[in-house]
C-alpha cells in the first residue's frame, strides 16, 4: 500500500512503526456548534482509510480529539449564559450522532482537551526546561526559530514568512521574542475557564493539544497523522516543532491531507449564504449519499457540493442498491439451489473485481477509481443475476457487492421500508385495474402516487417500488 506523505511530497511504500500495527491521529472538531460539511469530509474519508488498513489485517488505534475548549466555545457560551463546558459537552453528543448516521465509527479513543491539561503542562514544561520556551507574565511561547526544521511540512520558509507573507505570521504581542513564536500556554481573562499551571491560571494553546493527546495515546512517534489542508500551516507545522523537540524523535511518519470542499465553486462561508450544516443536508439527503459523494473523488483532489452533484450521487448510490435488491429477488425466486458449473466459473471471474478493487485502494485510498471497480461489478451483477440463476449464484454476487461497499462504509443492503396504509391501498388498486385492463385508471393511480413520491416499477416478480 502506497500513501502520499505531505511530508516528502510524493507517494510512498507504507512501513509501519510496529509489523501488523498502525497508530493514526486524525483532528477532529472544534465543539462550539452543529459539524458542517466541510467537517464531514475528513472524517469520512480517514475513516475509510481506517476501514481498508483493518481489511487488510491491519490492527488500527484510531485517535481522534474533539477540541472543548477554545475562544468560540467561550464565546458561543457567553453568548447563551451557560458554561463553556456545557456547549462542548452538547455538540460532542451532536457530533456523535452525526457521525453514526454517516456511518463514521467512533475512534478508538476520543481525548478531550479539557481532560488532557495535566499533560500538556508537562509537555511545556519540557520545551521550557530544553530552552524552546519562555515564559513572559503568564505567557509561555515556543521558540520557533530554535527548532531548525520548522517549515518542513509546509515547505515555508520562516524568513519569508517574516518579510514577505506577513499574513502567516502567528499573531501575538510586543512581548515575544520573535513575532513568528507560538502560543503555548495563556492566562485566563475575565469570565473563562482556567486551570492552574506553574506560570498562570489559564489554559492551554491549540497547538499543544494535539500533540499531547497523541503522545498520550499513541506514544511519542505515531505511523499517520492526518486532517484537511488548511491544518498543515500553522497547526500541524507547531504540532511537529513542539513534539519533535519534547520526544526528541521524529512525531509522524506519515502525514495524510484532505483537500477543501467548496459549494457551487466558491468556498463555504455563511457570508455567503452556502454554509451547510450535516444536519442541513441530511434533511434533503439520506447521509449515505453524503458519503458516497464524499468519496467519489479522491481525498487529495477538490471537491465541489451542489445540488446537482448530490442528484447525481443519489442516482449513482441508487444503482448499487438497486443491483443489491435484485439479488435479493432472484435468492427468494429461485428454483433452483445450487450452482451450475457455469456459474462457478461466473465467480471466478468475478474476482477480478475484488483485484481491482484492491489496487486502486492501495494506491493512496483511491476511493474514485474503487467506486468504478464497484459499478463494473454492479454491471455484472444486472447481467449474470437471472431469474433462471441458482440462489446460491445470486447469494454469492450480493455478498460481493456488499462486501466491497463495506469496506467504504456504504450501506447497500436496506431494509424494506413499509408504506403507509393508504399508499398500499393505492398499490393495490393500481394492480386490481391493470388486471381488470382498465389501463387509464392504472395510470392515474401511478401519477398520483408519483406525486406523493412514490415511484412504481413493474416487473417479472412483481410490483416494486422507491422513494423518489
Amino acid at each position: 500500500m502506497k500513501l502520499y506523505n505531505t511530508l516528502t511530497r510524493k507517494k510512498e511504500e507504507f512501513i509501519p512503526l510496529k509489523k501488523g500495527e498502525i497508530s493514526m491521529y486524525v483532528c477532529g472538531p472544534t465543539v462550539y456548534n452543529l459539524i458542517h460539511i466541510g467537517n464531514a469530509r475528513p472524517m469520512i474519508v480517514f475513516d475509510t482509510a481506517r476501514r481498508y488498513m483493518e481489511y487488510k489485517g491491519y490492527k488500527v488505534n484510531y485517535v481522534s480529539n474533539f477540541t472543548d475548549v477554545d475562544d468560540k466555545i467561550i464565546a458561543k457560551a457567553m453568548e447563551e449564559g451557560v458554561t463553556a463546558e456545557e456547549i462542548s459537552r452538547r455538540y460532542i453528543a451532536e457530533c456523535k450522532k452525526d457521525m453514526a448516521a454517516m456511518n463514521v465509527r467512533p475512534a478508538t479513543v476520543h481525548p478531550l482537551a479539557t481532560q488532557e491539561i495535566p499533560g500538556m503542562i508537562n509537555m511545556i514544561q519540557t520545551l521550557i526546561d530544553r530552552g524552546y520556551a519562555y515564559d513572559v507574565n503568564g505567557t509561555v511561547y515556543f521558540r520557533t526559530r530554535k527548532f531548525d526544521e520548522y517549515g518542513k511540512l509546509s515547505h515555508k520558509n520562516l524568513d519569508d514568512l517574516r518579510s514577505g507573507n506577513r499574513s502567516l505570521q502567528v499573531t501575538g504581542e510586543e512581548q515575544k521574542e520573535d513575532p513568528l513564536d507560538f502560543v503555548l500556554w495563556k492566562p485566563k481573562k475575565e469570565g473563562e475557564p482556567a486551570w492552574k499551571s506553574p506560570w498562570s491560571d489559564g489554559r492551554p494553546g491549540w497547538h499543544i493539544e494535539c500533540s499531547e493527546m497523541s503522545k498520550r495515546y499513541l506514544g511519542d512517534e505515531i505511523d499517520i497523522h492526518a486532517g484537511g489542508e488548511d491544518l498543515i500551516f500553522p497547526h500541524h507545522e507547531n504540532e511537529i516543532a513542539q513534539s519533535e523537540c519534547c520526544n526528541e524523535k521524529p512525531f509522524a511518519r506519515y502525514w495524510l491531507h484532505n483537500a477543501f470542499l467548496n459549494i457551487d465553486n466558491k468556498k463555504m462561508s455563511k457570508s455567503l449564504g452556502n454554509f451547510f450544516t450535516v444536519r442541513d443536508i441530511k434533511e434533503k439527503y439520506d447521509l449515505q449519499i453524503l458519503r458516497f459523494f464524499m468519496l467519489s473523488a479522491h481525498y487529495r483532489s477538490p471537491l465541489n457540493f451542489s445540488d446537482q452533484i448530490m442528484d447525481a450521487s443519489k442516482n449513482a448510490y441508487g444503482r448499487i442498491v438497486t443491483a443489491v435488491d435484485h439479488c435479493k429477488d432472484i435468492i427468494c425466486a429461485a428454483k433452483a439451489e445450487k450452482l451450475t458449473a457455469e456459474e462457478q466459473q461466473s465467480i471466478r471471474e468475478m474476482g477480478n473485481y475484488r483485484v481491482k478493487f484492491e489496487s486502486y485502494m492501495d494506491d493512496d485510498i483511491n476511493t474514485a477509481d474503487a467506486i468504478s471497480a464497484i459499478f463494473e461489478l454492479v454491471k455484472f451483477a444486472n447481467t449474470e443475476v437471472k431469474e433462471e440463476s441458482s440462489s446460491e449464484f445470486a447469494k454469492t454476487v450480493k455478498a460481493e457487492i456488499v462486501s466491497l461497499c463495506e469496506i467504504l462504509g456504504l450501506i447497500v443492503d436496506r431494509k424494506k421500508e413499509t408504506l403507509d396504509d393508504d399508499i398500499e391501498e393505492l398499490i393495490a388498486k393500481r394492480q386490481q385495474a391493470r388486471k381488470s385492463k382498465d389501463f387509464a385508471k392504472a395510470d392515474g393511480i401511478r401519477d398520483q402516487l408519483t406525486r406523493m413520491g412514490i415511484v412504481l416499477e413493474d416487473t417479472r416478480e412483481g410490483v416494486k417500488w422507491k422513494r423518489i
